[in-house]
């Protein structure tokens, strides 16, 4: 299969006009065995298994909360991971998270190169699945090549329209799956199965669906070549102490049969392992001969190690022609010096003392941040009501969060400007002097306070008010802060 490519025109050359774009040419992946296959079957199961299964599992957070362990319940904004709670305003610890997957991407490239392509990337284990599938139904390499070649036969279309089939039940439950990490996946699933699942939960799926089919079954190395931008990005970030995917040229060259290898190696002369038996590229799943050097195709995925594994094992060479190494160690072999490997370095260290920073932060937030907040917001339009006996009015809008999933019954009081009059619209009751203040479960209350003074003359700044619940139950003290404006302190 190939696409129509741009082509330069000259209209004063005898020459023949030369593409701008090299056509596409359809890879046919061909299967193969080994340690780095069996590492990426382990990653695919695990996390396909996950992604699938994690919306089933419960998880009991009490008779207020939802039981689905990990949830993005956006009708109540709130994000669920097991025994953690996210609230929205709590929004910077979706910062932490994407910092630390960057500085984990960083990490895994500083080590290893594109190990993050070649074994956890979403698209990579997707069309891992589909290339399984594609082999099960249509057969290896060969089988593929052959009956492409040949005539369109009903056998032909058999077999292309079962493959097609299972791909887009692998894609339509791909997107069935994400759309049950948004609502109780048990009563979700049972509603779209009875066509009476919400438009937006169809439109999703559909969405997901179409993507997970054209890129994983259609699309397949084009989304690593052309529309991945991390491939890019990595290039700039890497170093020569980086381990990737290596021809090892040191060793392999010069290329020869297996015949006249022998025959030179018997003469004493200097003889290469490489046999050019191309099953390095016929298993790369992006087509790539990785004995041309590094190249933006290879996902460095390690299957061309495998593959030139078993060549070297039959025919009585030592493995590993193809490793995870570095051009550092490559030239230091020809200059007869032995390999170095250096994992820890300044970038790999910087990376990863930001990773340990930013999730111990986040972990510190998380066991220690309160079961109850207050926020305060201060009238802007207009900023203080003068009323007719002299006294100055501000006006607040407080809100009261209950992150507990028990209701909880609040003491209110505001502190910072003596003699103050505090009106609370909404407060359930008075006793003692002391205002009393109930918030549902898993809930906010907002209120409106109204803290009235007599105007002072004097000049100054804005006057502190601090805003203050006290759990009636064990004590705990939430404080909001803001300030009394009167005419003199508002410019």
């Amino acid at each position: 299969m190939s696409v129509p490519t741009s082509t330069t025109f000259d209209p004063h050359s005898d020459e023949p006009d030369l593409p701008l774009y090299e056509a596409r040419k359809q890879i046919y992946p061909q299967s193969v065995s080994g340690t780095y296959r069996r590492i990426k079957w382990i990653i695919l199961a695990v996390t396909l298994g996950i992604y699938y299964i994690l919306p089933f599992i419960r998880w009991d957070r009490g008779p207020n909360a939802p039981n689905q362990a990990v949830l993005i319940d956006m009708p109540h904004r709130r994000a669920y991971f097991f025994f953690i709670e996210i609230w929205p305003q709590e929004v910077y610890y979706l910062t932490g998270l994407l910092i630390l997957a960057a500085m984990a991407l960083f990490l895994m490239n500083a080590l290893a190169g594109r190990i993050w392509c070649g074994y956890l990337c979403p698209q990579t284990v997707w069309t891992d699945l589909f290339m399984a599938v594609e082999r099960l139904i249509e057969g290896d390499r060969r089988e593929r090549m052959q009956r492409d070649a040949g005539p369109f036969t009903v056998e032909v279309f058999a077999l292309k329209l079962l493959k097609h089939t299972f791909w887009l039940l692998i894609a339509w439950w791909t997107g069935g799956a994400w759309v049950l990490y948004f609502d109780d996946a048990p009563t979700l699933v049972v509603q779209l199965l009875t066509f009476q699942g919400s438009a937006t939960a169809y439109i999703s799926i559909f969405v997901l669906t179409f993507t997970t089919y054209t890129f994983a079954g259609l699309m397949r190395e084009q989304i690593c070549l052309y529309a991945c931008p991390w491939p890019r990005i990595q290039a700039a970030l890497t170093d020569e102490h980086a381990l990737n995917v290596t021809y090892r040229y040191d060793r392999g060259e010069q290329r020869m049969s297996v015949k006249k290898a022998a025959a030179l190696r018997a003469a004493g002369e200097p003889v290469g392992d490489c046999i050019d038996c191309q099953q390095c590229v016929a298993v790369c799943p992006t087509g790539v001969d990785i004995r041309n050097g590094p190249s933006l195709g290879c996902i460095q995925c390690g299957l061309c190690i495998d593959a030139c594994d078993d060549v070297m094992t039959k025919i009585g060479r030592p493995t590993r022609l193809i490793a995870y190494d570095t051009d550092v160690n490559i030239k230091r072999r020809q200059s007869g010096l032995a390999n170095i490997f250096k994992p820890i370095r300044s970038r790999t260290i910087l990376y990863a003392f930001v990773i340990a920073a930013v999730g111990g932060l986040m972990a510190y937030q998380l066991v220690t941040r309160a079961p109850s907040t207050i926020t305060v917001i201060h009238d802007r339009n207009p900023i203080y009501v003068k009323l007719s006996d002299g006294r100055i009015r501000n006006a607040y809008t407080v809100r009261i969060a209950n992150m507990l999933n028990d209701p909880r019954t609040y003491v209110f009081s505001v502190a910072g400007l003596e003699h103050a009059q505090v009106d609370i619209i909404g407060a359930e009751h008075a006793a003692q002097g002391e205002l009393f203040i109930t918030v549902g479960p898993d809930q906010t209350r907002e209120l409106r306070v109204l803290v009235t003074h007599e105007l002072d003359d004097r000049r100054g700044a804005p006057v502190a008010l601090y805003f203050e619940i006290r759990d009636e139950l064990d004590g705990r003290l939430a404080v909001g802060k803001d300030f009394f404006r009167t005419p003199n302190t508002v410019h």
